[in-house]
């Protein structure tokens, strides 16, 4: 079945920099959009970033725009969200997903249980 593990989560302070990972399994990883998702203490699910299964096209929440990037790795099945200039307001439990498309990443079939990131001085 479809797994998707997050990781690289952790308590960091502003201005601060993390890089989360999501190990993928169970599915074709080269056919498929991916995104980044997370949802903030009290408020719901948005969407942080995506990017084309093999085409290399990516977009970003405006509020990230700058300074996340998104990236994959087809060969080892691996997606990745390198996050830099951390505010308090980037705080939030991360979630990668899987699209059922190729180049839509809007349409989430599955994601994972989440990582937790935290940014505060």
């Amino acid at each position: 079945q479809v797994q998707l593990v997050e990781s690289g989560g952790d308590l960091v302070q502003p201005g601060g920099s993390l890089r989360l990972s999501c190990a993928t399994s169970g599915f074709i990883f080269s056919d498929y959009a991916m995104s980044w998702y997370r949802q903030a203490p009290g408020k719901g699910l948005e969407w942080v970033s995506g990017i084309h299964s093999r085409n290399g096209v990516k977009g970003y929440k405006v509020s990230v725009q700058g300074r996340f990037t998104i990236s994959r790795d087809n060969a080892n099945n691996m997606l990745y969200l390198q996050m830099t200039s951390l505010r308090p307001e980037d705080t939030a439990v991360y979630f990668c997903a899987k699209s059922s498309s190729d180049e839509n990443w809007s349409i989430m079939e599955v994601r994972g249980q989440g990582t937790q990131v935290t940014v505060s001085s």
